[in-house]
């Protein structure tokens, strides 16, 4: 119970039935609350822990009415440079052309560049660095010029 926190179980199978509960020995502090459940905090005092709150998403631009947006041909991880310690491809206000390769997509195992395939200004970066991207999902915005 202890390695999965948990603090009450109970099983019942056909004419058996078991319930167990565990009071937690800390005093509620920082990022626990403490359980409104009258039964369980009768037991002592028992807390649940909060679950931590995500960092703010980087805020994207709506997109121009203007923009062309470049998406993902393939499942896979997206990455911005040809390797970990090389400049981004692009960035914001690089001028691209169809031939421009924007990033790599990681599939299997093969490194596949992803072209722009259109010529403009890129607007906005939409999909991160190092994480997985699905099939059609925007990566960058470009205005067409």
């Amino acid at each position: 119970m202890k390695k999965n926190s948990l603090s009450e179980f109970e099983l019942e199978e056909k004419d058996f039935k078991i319930k167990l509960k565990r009071p937690i020995a800390s005093p509620v502090g920082p990022g626990v609350t403490p359980v409104d459940d009258p039964e369980l905090t009768a037991f002592g005092a028992l807390a649940r822990p909060v679950a931590p709150v995500a960092p703010a998403a980087a805020v994207v631009p709506p997109p121009s009415t203007n923009d062309v947006e470049i998406k993902s041909p393939m499942i896979g991880t997206l990455y911005r440079s040809p390797s970990p310690d090389a400049d981004p491809y692009v960035e914001v206000g690089t001028e691209v052309g169809p031939e421009t390769v924007v990033c790599i997509i990681e599939a299997m195992k093969v490194m596949n560049e992803i072209k722009a395939e259109t010529r403009g200004i890129v607007t906005a970066i939409v999909a991160e660095n190092a994480k997985p991207v699905e099939f059609g999902q925007p990566l960058f915005r470009v205005r067409p010029i």
